[in-house]
């Protein structure tokens, strides 16, 4: 099913293309039990979907130290290694379990640069089917402003509908 996407033509308007987009991922990823695989599936149609998408990826709850993010499958520029809940806005949004979209990542207190020309940044957590934070989804842009509450709700429906 997964070279089917890749000849898809989603819609221009962000909003359809996210509606569309999220029956692909569901079509594609249908049956799939493994959360890594999943996981690396929904970051890459995202990050291929959305050419503003710089960094596309998860962070997962370290299951040693369920305090601290450690990267997960990613599209993009190297990312951090770990990151601690609290601690910018990756670890903002896993201590918080609230989705954070920042249009000014160099007016976020605390912002961690894993690649200085990210501009703006919107983290969406990850629950599994108990409500339990798994991880975290991070979509950097290099344009300001990139992200808004209609990316924040439809991240937020991919990912309960993905991993929920």
């Amino acid at each position: 099913m997964a070279e089917a996407f890749n000849d898809k033509i989603l819609p221009a308007e962000k909003a359809q293309r996210y509606s569309a987009l999220a029956e692909e991922i569901a079509a594609v990823l249908e049956g799939e039990p493994n959360l890594t695989a999943r996981m690396a599936t929904v970051a890459s149609m995202l990050a291929s979907s959305f050419p503003h998408f710089f960094w596309t990826g998860f962070y997962v709850v370290d299951p040693d130290k369920p305090d601290e993010l450690v990267v997960g499958p990613y599209q993009g520029t190297l990312g951090c290694l770990r990151i601690a809940f609290g601690r910018g806005v990756c670890g903002t949004a896993a201590a918080t379990r609230t989705t954070q979209v920042v249009p000014d990542v160099h007016a976020f207190p605390g912002h961690i640069a894993c690649d200085s020309r990210s501009a703006s940044e919107i983290v969406a957590p990850v629950f599994d089917k108990a409500g339990r934070l798994i991880a975290v989804l991070d979509v950097d842009a290099t344009e300001p402003a990139a992200f808004d509450e209609t990316d924040a709700a439809a991240l937020e429906a991919i990912l309960a509908r993905t991993f929920g």
